[in-house]
């Protein structure tokens, strides 16, 4: 009688593992689903803007191009502090919001690069990004410690990008993109373990949903960012 309450008991929670793994690799997909979803929307825009000179000079020509370039940065902070209070259909548009502005502010990186060079720096970080974040997903290992170390730096390198606005120091630059290639790498995988972790199989649709709009935007940033640091080191301008 005590075996077969024991195989019960086993076989019961292999059941219930393995819905928990279902519905985590589902959520996993939401998740990385809504984040190639931004980004594409993000290029689209991109290309589109940068493509239009009325609409380029109109943007980037005035200083309609500071709202242009901050107003991403307070889509963020605001998505963030008011995603509890929201719905998931109202944090779902917040983000395509978000994701469109980008699209406006990186018009310029069409602008300034080369096509060609633009495409290759895509699919390195394309390569980089999966790498990482299959490593955040699979690793047994606990990156938690990763996360203060990583947030220095990434401090570091946007006080040292702000000084550089004023300076123009070629040096500080590649310092920078260089940081910030090792940073985003590490907070890729950091984030992929984060959001893995967020995920409960007892969480209902509405919570499940921005939870996974949250974890697309974490992801969002750190793949434009790694882009963004690779294409300052090895991207031909025109």
């Amino acid at each position: 009688m005590s075996d077969q309450f024991n195989r019960g008991v086993v076989l019961n929670r292999t059941g219930t593992d393995a819905q928990i793994d279902e519905g985590l690799r589902a959520y996993m997909l939401r998740v990385y689903n809504y984040m190639t979803t931004g980004l594409a929307l993000t290029g689209v825009v991109a290309f589109i803007v940068a493509s239009t000179p009325a609409v380029f000079n109109a943007i980037f020509g005035t200083g309609l191009q500071w709202i242009v370039i901050l107003a991403p940065l307070g889509m963020v902070f605001f998505l963030s502090a008011r995603i509890n209070k929201m719905s998931a259909a109202a944090a779902q548009l917040t983000y395509w919001l978000f994701a469109g502005l980008m699209g406006l502010s990186l018009a310029s990186v069409f602008v300034i690069y080369t096509g060609e060079s633009i495409a290759r720096v895509f699919f390195i970080t394309a390569a980089t990004f999966a790498a990482m974040s299959l490593y955040g997903y699979t690793t047994k290992r606990d990156l938690t410690g990763w996360g203060s170390f990583l947030f220095m730096g990434l401090i570091g390198i946007i006080l040292a990008s702000i000084v550089n606005i004023f300076i123009g120091s070629s040096m500080i630059q590649f310092v920078v993109s260089v940081l910030g290639v090792l940073i985003f790498t590490g907070l890729t995988a950091y984030d992929t373990q984060k959001i893995k972790d967020m995920y409960s199989a007892v969480d209902g649709s509405e919570i499940a949903g921005k939870k996974a709009i949250m974890g697309a935007l974490r992801l969002y940033l750190d793949f434009i960012n790694l882009f963004l640091m690779l294409l300052h080191l090895f991207g031909n301008r025109n």
